[in-house]
């Protein structure tokens, strides 16, 4: 997968867009779902990951726990790394995440030098093997990511509702041309249904507490109860996307 061209700065926060290649999807049920949620975990890491090592050791783990896909996604990344296995080196601090049947939103900080490029590269490399193995396809799985630097208190307040409402194409086609039409569907959806977000977890839903750091958008949105209400105002208020122009990558 190419290295991004524009110069990402450590200690910089960026918003992130992974898309498939011609938009294909590329997760198709909830076994994807989770494997991808894992290696956004593993591969979070400076350092070589043996994936299949990892999982094996996962799975010694957590046999006794049922963590097949439909279980409680809360125990899915806690204790994944075994007594005995070095310390992971991280690269990025994963702020925020959204995945998408064919692409991934992800706000990153980036903690080391091209930290967010050897990431993605990782991630995009790894989850491409799963999924080429899975489904017998062969080549790549990802375009080129693109990113959006974020410079700005208000950009980080739209973006974390821009990233976190992304899953609403799933159930309003046509939301970012004609706003949403349903907006008690749209908040319960979101709210209750939809869990391969980071949403949850910032909404006092345990849900893959492990992956993110979210003390950056809980001072910034106003804690639990801010986070909430940001995302609820702006599908009732149907504020539109004129507020997003400077954090949207399509």
């Amino acid at each position: 997968m190419p290295t991004q061209r524009q110069q990402l700065v450590n200690d910089e926060i960026y918003h992130v867009v992974l898309r498939a290649v011609g938009g294909s999807v590329i997760f198709n049920d909830e076994n994807d779902f989770y494997r991808g949620i894992f290696s956004l975990y593993e591969f979070n890491n400076k350092n070589p990951v043996n994936i299949w090592l990892r999982r094996q050791q996962r799975k010694a783990e957590k046999l006794k726990e049922n963590i097949i896909a439909g279980s409680d996604p809360a125990i899915i990344l806690q204790g994944l790394t075994p007594q005995g296995t070095p310390e992971r080196d991280l690269l990025v601090e994963i702020l925020a995440f959204c995945f998408m049947p064919n692409h991934i939103h992800l706000v990153l900080k980036q903690l080391k030098d091209n930290g967010i490029s050897q990431f993605i590269q990782k991630v995009g490399t790894g989850y491409a093997v799963y999924f080429n193995n899975k489904y017998e396809r062969k080549g790549h799985l990802f375009n080129r990511f693109k990113a959006i630097h974020i410079k700005t208190n208000e950009q980080l307040q739209n973006v974390f509702v821009y990233v976190h409402v992304n899953p609403l194409s799933l159930i309003e086609p046509g939301w970012k041309e004609n706003g949403i039409k349903d907006s008690d569907k749209a908040i319960k959806f979101l709210e209750e249904e939809y869990r391969w977000s980071s949403y949850f977890d910032f909404i006092e839903k345990k849900n893959f507490p492990s992956l993110i750091i979210k003390e950056i958008f809980l001072s910034i949105m106003g804690e639990e109860f801010g986070c909430k209400e940001a995302v609820k105002n702006w599908i009732i208020y149907k504020t539109g996307l004129k507020n997003f122009s400077d954090i949207i990558l399509e």
